[in-house]
């Protein structure tokens, strides 16, 4: 196993999608959202719009990538499920989850707007022109409907009649500013840049400092009350939530490290690259499970490990945000934290005989199960940081010394 070697981490691209393409598709319209680890699908009936969205990404890209025209054919395939399935006329907006076809859950989430538009984006720059009318709707969807500019933040979530909720949350946000970014390079357009500084601002100097005025960490806290203030109690009772989890959630620190050195590429501001490294650097320091290795899922309030399982996209994540950082700063510490995550998922996270990795391992590094990819999994996260990693071997400043 060489990391440093963009053979290597291409080949680790193909096995995980070879898990999969073709078994995942269903000819009747989207992909199959629930995977075992040899493969099964063991629910055909159910889909997520993340889901949905991200199928879109993970072909998208590898056609891309790898100039295989076949799998633009399959992310147009995604694409008009979305439209066609996801999207209901009656309300203007996209279904949450979807039974047989049939709406499940109307609910309105920013959080799954922002990989509609990642999923258009990722489209338009693989070459599917069709896309582009498809991400400016989504963007102005998503402006219009959840945008607040007193907070230069979005909103989080709205019924079937657009009424929005009092949560406010940071992982919305996050994730809607990686779409932008990847919308702007997709387009070239500076209205996607210019939103996802302003995003990216208010989250990790503003919102940030509130944390750090109240528990010195200057850690990105999750979840706010309409006005943006913190709420320490908001799942505390359900802190292993799939999409708004309890705690500082250390994968969401070193993910927000990896956003800021991409928006330095377009844009040189001075708080971008100290930021990025105080997340990544105190969150992994805090994060490494001491006994078994990996980066846990949560951290209390005081900074110590509260929930001690072992995410795939956190150790996905972070090896991507190390390697950036390392490439960025020249710093050997950041290139080791890369070898050290990579190490471990390899030990513990992938799947070498069937491919793709775990979805999540207990502290001691332990399956809980065999579903390998449940709804929002799909390893967007471990294809997308291994491309993030050959980018950034790519542009050079490797000192592996």
């Amino acid at each position: 196993m060489n990391v440093y070697d963009t053979a290597f981490l291409e080949a680790h691209i193909r096995k995980t999608m070879a898990f999969y393409h073709p078994c995942a598709i269903d000819p009747h319209g989207g992909f199959f959202h629930y995977l075992r680890d040899d493969g099964e699908i063991y629910d055909r009936h159910h889909r997520h719009l993340v889901s949905s969205a991200r199928y879109v990404f993970t072909y998208a890209r590898y056609g891309d990538h790898f100039q295989h025209p076949e799998y633009l054919h399959w992310a147009r395939h995604g694409l008009r499920y979305l439209e066609q399935a996801h999207f209901q006329d009656d309300y203007q907006g996209y279904a949450w989850t979807l039974r047989d076809g049939r709406v499940e859950d109307d609910t309105n989430h920013c959080y799954g707007l922002a990989f509609v538009l990642l999923a258009y984006a990722t489209a338009l720059k693989a070459g599917i022109e069709e896309a582009r009318e498809g991400l400016y709707r989504v963007h102005a969807l998503q402006t219009r409907r959840f945008w607040e500019p007193q907070w230069q933040l979005y909103a989080d979530e709205a019924d079937r009649h657009w009424r929005v909720a009092d949560y406010r949350g940071q992982n919305a946000n996050m994730h809607s500013c990686e779409a932008l970014i990847a919308a702007f390079d997709a387009t070239g357009d500076e209205q996607f840049l210019e939103r996802a500084l302003l995003v990216a601002r208010a989250i990790c100097l503003r919102q940030a400092g509130q944390s750090a005025s109240e528990r010195g960490k200057g850690w990105i806290w999750e979840h706010y009350d309409r006005q943006w203030r913190l709420d320490l109690d908001y799942h505390r009772d359900d802190p292993r939530h799939l999409f708004r989890p309890w705690g500082y959630q250390v994968g969401h620190q070193t993910e927000w490290a990896k956003l800021l050195l991409m928006l330095e590429r377009h844009r040189a501001e001075a708080w971008l690259l100290p930021t990025a490294r105080r997340l990544f650097l105190t969150s992994v320091e805090a994060g490494w499970h001491p006994e078994h290795g990996g980066l846990v899922y949560g951290l209390d309030l005081k900074g110590d490990i509260c929930d001690g399982d072992k995410y795939f996209w956190v150790q996905a994540e972070s090896l991507a945000a190390a390697a950036m950082l390392g490439s960025r700063t020249g710093e050997r510490r950041f290139w080791r934290w890369y070898e050290r995550l990579w190490d471990f998922s390899w030990r513990h996270m992938i799947d070498h005989q069937h491919g793709a990795w775990y979805r999540i391992l207990s502290p001691d590094n332990r399956r809980y199960s065999d579903e390998k990819s449940p709804a929002g999994k799909v390893d967007y996260h471990t294809m997308g940081a291994c491309y993030d990693v050959i980018d950034t071997l790519r542009r050079g400043n490797i000192s592996v010394s």
